[in-house]
């Protein structure tokens, strides 16, 4: 295990460990006596999606004993189709969760009191991906276009792109979550992420040729490049908790903490997320699992003010987004302002300075991706 990194903060975990051993900070029942022992905290974290490298970090944190060397019993809830994350912890059935900032204002805007408490994406990976001869290279092009989208709060950065770019006539087209929509020339261009979907492209066998398919088979609008991307996976935490309950605060902060240390671990050795997420259950193919550790570290590295701070720009700009687009309903992800409580920088900023004084590189300035080799099938 690779608990060195926090060993200066071991002491301080063990000090007030009986303080908060008990303390459970959820609704869910869960053991303090399992994968650690009584002196722990009780914490579950909410998934948005099933077990796979999108939340290698977490899986690390808790494979390599960083939580709970800090003094958590940290539970990792996978997520499904019919779980909206955000709105299992704010009706109190978990302690913190991991979810889009465009849905979690969403839920925020219905009632949900939460609060960002670390932005661990800073890029979108979210893609719209035709065929290189389809003559779809800008948002623009999609006009009078069928175009692919799963919905359930995943359309808006391809709305903000249409919007902006005044495309017109286009149908939208509900795609299951792979791309066989457009390998079977259903649909003109498909929604990806880029580190799953995308990488489904490429495990495809091209029938022509025989060979799996190459990038340059494809034609690829990066929502980042656009200019109309938005906030992704952040950590979550109850507002009215984090303003009232000192203990529940200071986990937030031990929360933060490991799991930073965790992405490091993702960023310094991807097979090493693949691997722990396998062990955890996943079932994708082992280069997919490579695949998305990889692309995952590119959202997150390197960090412009330390993996997960808040920024400010960053936030206000999807704020602006969501309030100023309109899906093919005519709905708005929000109509008004969120409150100050959606985000803070507070528990992040103080598990960052934790870290940095203890020499654990929080920027990643010299961070580079890995070359990866899909397989057919991903395995």
């Amino acid at each position: 295990m690779k608990r060195n990194r926090i060993a200066a903060f071991a002491a301080a975990a063990t000090a007030t460990a009986l303080v908060l051993a008990g303390c459970s900070s959820g609704g869910t029942d869960t053991d303090a006596t399992d994968g650690g022992g009584d002196d722990l905290t009780p914490v579950t974290l909410q998934l948005q999606w099933l077990t796979q490298a999108q939340f290698g970090g977490y899986y690390l944190a808790k494979a390599n004993g960083y939580w709970e060397d800090l003094g958590l019993d940290v539970e990792i809830i996978p997520g499904a189709v019919d779980i909206v994350p955000q709105d299992v912890l704010a009706s109190g059935d978990v302690d913190f969760a991991v979810a889009w900032v465009p849905k979690a204002l969403a839920s925020i805007e219905a009632g949900a009191n939460i609060t960002n408490i670390a932005q661990i994406f800073e890029r979108s990976g979210t893609l719209q991906v035709s065929w290189a001869d389809s003559g779809i290279t800008s948002p623009a092009d999609l006009s009078d276009k069928q175009v692919g989208s799963w919905g359930f709060g995943n359309e808006w950065e391809l709305f903000a792109g249409l919007t902006e770019a005044n495309a017109s006539g286009y149908t939208i087209v509900q795609q299951n979550f792979d791309m066989n929509a457009l390998l079977n020339h259903e649909i003109d261009a498909a929604q990806a992420m880029t580190y799953n979907e995308y990488a489904q492209l490429l495990e495809a066998t091209n029938p022509e040729t025989g060979e799996l398919y190459q990038p340059e088979d494809f034609s690829v609008i990066d929502w980042n490049e656009v200019g109309t991307s938005m906030l992704q996976d952040a950590i979550w935490a109850n507002a009215e908790r984090l303003a009232s309950d000192e203990e529940y605060a200071d986990t937030a902060v031990k929360l933060i903490q490991g799991a930073i240390l965790g992405w490091i671990d993702q960023r310094d050795d991807p097979q090493a997320a693949a691997d722990a997420v396998t062990a955890a259950g996943s079932t994708l193919g082992t280069s997919h699992q490579l695949w998305m550790a990889n692309e995952i570290n590119k959202l997150i590295w390197p960090s412009t003010d330390g993996i997960g701070h808040i920024n400010e720009i960053a936030w206000d700009a999807t704020v602006e987004m969501a309030l100023d687009t309109k899906n093919q309903d005519g709905a708005q992800v929000i109509t008004t302002d969120p409150p100050d409580t959606a985000y803070t920088n507070e528990y992040v900023d103080k598990a960052l300075d934790n870290l940095e004084s203890d020499g654990v590189d929080i920027l990643g300035t010299e961070y580079e991706p890995i070359d990866v080799t899909l397989q057919e099938g991903g395995n």
